[in-house]
């Protein structure tokens, strides 16, 4: 911590970090409560768009996880923002149970394409329509561009190689609003009343949660669980702060270490 300011946030990961889909990560919800206990701030960030605010805080509530829905900034919610400063009527490609976090948001006759993590609607017809869009003039918005995620399954892919085959298709770059975006890290950190010298990221994504974070000005923590792979650490320059098994891991190092 030489040449930083005392530690006051910890962003915190969700998915692969705290759990994986209904599975909590073994010890992290003791280390998370350990963690509010010290004096730092605790703030969930995520970029999570296959389903709504609500429902994936029922999801982590019924694991166990002490928070609430105030404490949980996600991509959606990133994504309403500019949505709502840019007046767009988007054409929402992410799933049914993230719809809810768009609501009141108008749809008809849409004149921006919105696309995040949604498996039901990535296919050829409504990506067509997309790209047509795309190519009179909608502006394409993705919420994040992650190549993949981690279920119970095992790996599967995000949103990042459709949105990305939409840019390669009609020539126009997409705004990205989640992680790794730097705005993202900002705006999460905004109403904790800190700066990003002051914060630290854990996450179990190299490039968007701790590449992102570490660009924006953060200390970034690499946990080696859900979509973590082998050799993660040395895809990012500068490398995380730290890699370390687990979410309980990298809470024992900040309250030992950074505080």
């Amino acid at each position: 911590m030489a040449g930083r300011r005392a530690l006051k946030a910890v962003l915190i990961d969700l998915s692969g970090t705290l759990h994986i889909e209904d599975t909590a990560v073994p010890g992290a919800q003791d280390a998370l409560n350990r963690l509010r206990q010290a004096s730092v701030a605790v703030k969930f960030v995520t970029n999570t768009t296959k389903e709504s605010k609500r429902i994936l805080l029922e999801r982590l509530q019924r694991l166990n996880f002490d928070l609430q829905e105030k404490d949980i900034f996600t991509s959606l919610s990133a994504a309403r923002s500019l949505i709502e400063q840019k007046q767009h009527r988007p054409l929402l490609l992410v799933e049914d149970s993230a719809l809810e976090d768009f609501t009141g948001i108008e749809t008809s006759e849409p004149n921006a394409v919105v696309i995040g993590l949604a498996p039901d609607h990535f296919n050829y017809q409504t990506l067509n329509k997309a790209f047509r869009m795309i190519l009179d003039g909608a502006p394409l918005i993705a919420i994040h561009k992650a190549r993949y995620y981690k279920r119970k399954d095992g790996l599967a892919l995000g949103p990042g190689p459709f949105v990305t085959g939409l840019e390669y298709a009609t020539d126009h770059k997409a705004t990205v609003v989640g992680k790794p975006e730097k705005t993202f890290f900002t705006q999460a950190l905004t109403d904790l009343g800190c700066s990003p010298s002051e914060a630290v990221m854990i996450g179990d994504d190299a490039r968007d949660d701790v590449g992102g974070a570490q660009t924006a000005g953060l200390l970034g923590i690499l946990v080696r669980t859900g979509k973590y792979r082998e050799g993660d650490e040395n895809k990012i320059e500068p490398p995380p702060h730290l890699t370390c098994n687990s979410f309980p891991d990298a809470v024992e190092h900040i309250l030992q270490n950074l505080l």
